[in-house]
């Protein structure tokens, strides 16, 4: 009976770890995106997923708000450059950030006054409530372009190799580009729409190193910044590109070679954490429960 027991509660555990982990994946694992993607790229899948559907009425919601609101006289610079980085390059994109602050702001305090903890502290809770709502949406944006950044850091090794095939081919700097952004369009779309506009500027007139110099400024990406300066160079010294490029991505591979290092290296110090307050406490509990029962079940005839 104690073993089935504790079958029954290790499988509800399992149960639930597993159940926490898709509910934070929201449902699009790696693999379950990248097949979605290519369903919709052939043209076998028209429809819209649930939570594309939430997203495009969430966002016509933000952007009418945001047409309502009064808009300021200047423009952000800073934070027009973070919403590009994030990946919103649409004219609104800074007015549905300030109607999704507002939102928020108003959300909060709502939420506050309705459930009565105000009642504690009205003014420091209202403020608190205030400053939340204005500071959380650019938490988001500053994770979203943290994590288009890590995006297109993995995704420029493929990139980077593809382009020098293409060279050493007998392509131009500009083909190689517009053939890499074909070829890798389902595997690695971020990068590809990033060569696309790169390609869109040239062909609109900007110079190469203009746009190139653009390329770097709107992702932010240091790897990227670095092949951008060895373009640059490579096209005002008139060296060849594909030699460049190979030595560039020799660079890029031993880059990439010491951050596993260093992320191996990170892994014992947060380690720490889940071994003192998770694991520790169990193994406490395994080792030590029988014997503190007995020790209790003893004093306890003792003191009869």
């Amino acid at each position: 009976m104690p073993w089935s027991i504790s079958i029954v509660i290790f499988g509800a555990i399992i149960f639930i770890a597993m159940a926490i982990t898709y509910a934070l994946s929201g449902g699009s694992l790696l693999i379950a995106e990248r097949l979605g993607r290519l369903s919709r790229l052939s043209g076998h899948d028209r429809r819209m997923s649930p939570k594309e559907s939430w997203k495009a009425v969430i966002d016509k919601i933000l952007v009418w708000i945001a047409r309502i609101l009064p808009s300021p006289s200047e423009r952000n610079s800073e934070t027009d450059a973070r919403l590009v980085r994030a990946g919103f390059r649409r004219p609104e994109a800074a007015s549905v950030l300030r109607a999704a602050r507002g939102v928020l702001m108003l959300g909060l305090v709502s939420l506050v006054l309705l459930t009565g903890f105000y009642k504690n502290n009205p003014f420091v809770l209202i403020l608190v409530a205030l400053a939340l709502g204005f500071i959380l949406p650019d938490i988001w944006l500053g994770r979203q372009v943290k994590s288009r950044q890590q995006v297109l850091r993995l995704a420029l090794p493929d990139a980077l190799d593809l382009l020098v095939i293409c060279m050493e081919a007998g392509l131009g700097l500009d083909q190689a580009l517009l053939y890499v952004s074909q070829e890798l369009r389902i595997a690695h779309p971020e990068m590809c729409a990033e060569f696309d506009f790169l390609n869109a500027e040239t062909h609109v007139g900007k110079t190469r190193i203009d746009a190139l110099r653009s390329l770097a400024t709107r992702t932010g990406v240091d790897d990227l910044q670095a092949l951008v300066a060895t373009l640059i160079q490579t096209d005002r010294f008139g060296t060849s590109v594909a030699q460049s490029l190979r030595i560039h991505a020799d660079d890029l591979r031993t880059k990439r070679r010491q951050r596993a290092e260093e992320m191996a290296a990170k892994t014992t110090v947060k380690m720490v954490i889940p071994l003192v307050f998770f694991i520790f406490p169990a193994l406490f509990v395994v080792i030590l429960g029988p014997a503190v029962i007995t020790m209790i079940h003893t004093l306890g005839q003792l003191q009869r």
